[in-house]
């Protein structure tokens, strides 16, 4: 099939423009001949219009919408990309053509700008991009889902957000999908960031969608970190982030990071003042393994290193198995005495 250009895949959108806002703009509602919702990006609400009747081109075309509150107007492309947060024009096009149920078109795309120039899919602006258009994370469908994992103290979470409508692709074959999401900020030492981590959620926030893998990050994430607090001369590192969130339950104040993985987590930088590193071991194999390999960095560094390690597989498990107070006694014996005083007194 030849490869159709923008204005053509508009025009096939709009021929079947209420299903489109069906699909991609599900917060809102048919209004006569429009569709009304709160934003571009599906959000709640009534001050942006759709129109579902008209020519297929010029004023007037079906599918053409404008918000009143903003100003912005334009397509059912932009629809697509805006409400699934994709950033590349081409998987744009891409989820438009599945949606019209046509073939892979022919090789060498048509150009054209949507809104912002394309960037390689998975890279650290492709990760900038994605994080400038979430939300708080408070009163979203993430907190949601922490609270259902035990973790209710979300202060100084700055690095974490949300995505109402998060664009997910399969490993191989299969179609887009488009779920909530919670958005983590991956930073260097700096605090500039260089990728991000998605979390994608039920459609209640009951626990993670039916999507494999639910969890995928991008960008440069070797020696980076999502940050929690800044650290200074003590800080606490782990893999995962429900596992760090569950620590910091225990220990509300002590500046934390998440590596997202064991191998990365072996590998995070240190902050230069970094005296004391605490090490939140996984207890696996790679757990293991990349504690080792982090406690020898430490001491080369002149850091002491103290490892925390579970009673189950992670501190999460421990803190919706156990409680809190349980993981508060278990944290208490394993931490420095003077730590004890300056990062748990507000816990206890």
């Amino acid at each position: 099939m030849a490869r159709l250009n923008a204005s053509e895949l508009a025009q096939l959108l709009g021929r079947q423009a209420e299903a489109v806002c069906r699909r991609y703009l599900s917060n809102g509602r048919k209004q006569g001949n429009y569709w009304q919702v709160g934003d571009v990006r599906n959000t709640p609400g009534r001050s942006m219009f759709v129109r579902l009747t008209g020519p297929e081109s010029g004023k007037g075309a079906a599918g053409k919408w404008t918000d009143t509150s903003t100003g912005e107007h334009g397509d059912l492309l932009d629809v697509i990309g805006e409400s699934l947060g994709l950033v590349d024009f081409t998987d744009v096009a891409e989820e438009a053509r599945r949606f019209l149920s046509l073939p892979h078109p022919e090789p060498e795309p048509q150009s054209r700008q949507f809104r912002t120039p394309p960037v390689p899919s998975g890279s650290s602006e492709a990760a900038r991009r994605l994080w400038h258009v979430t939300r708080p994370l408070i009163g979203s469908l993430a907190e949601t889902y922490l609270r259902g994992r035990g973790i209710t103290n979300l202060r100084r979470t700055a690095n974490l957000r949300f995505h109402p409508s998060c664009y997910w692709r399969p490993e191989g074959d299969g179609p887009t999908e488009a779920w909530p999401a919670m958005i983590a900020a991956v930073t260097d030492l700096d605090g500039r960031i260089t990728g991000a981590h998605r979390t994608w959620l039920q459609r209640d926030g009951s626990g993670k969608a039916p999507v494999d893998p639910p969890r995928k990050a991008m960008g440069e994430l070797l020696g980076n970190a999502v940050r929690l607090g800044e650290a200074q001369d003590v800080m606490a590192a782990g893999e995962g982030i429900e596992t760090i969130l569950s620590l910091r339950q225990a220990l509300p104040i002590m500046p934390m990071v998440s590596a997202l993985s064991a191998g990365h987590l072996a590998a995070i930088l240190f902050p230069p003042h970094l005296r004391r590193l605490y090490i939140v071991r996984d207890n696996d194999p790679a757990g293991d393994a990349a504690r080792d390999s982090l406690v020898d960095r430490a001491i080369g560094a002149g850091i002491e290193a103290i490892t925390l390690s579970p009673m189950l597989g992670d501190f999460n498990d421990d803190l919706v198995s156990f409680g809190l107070e349980a993981l508060r006694a278990q944290i208490r014996v394993q931490i420095a005495p003077e730590d004890v005083s300056r990062f748990m007194a507000l816990a206890s």
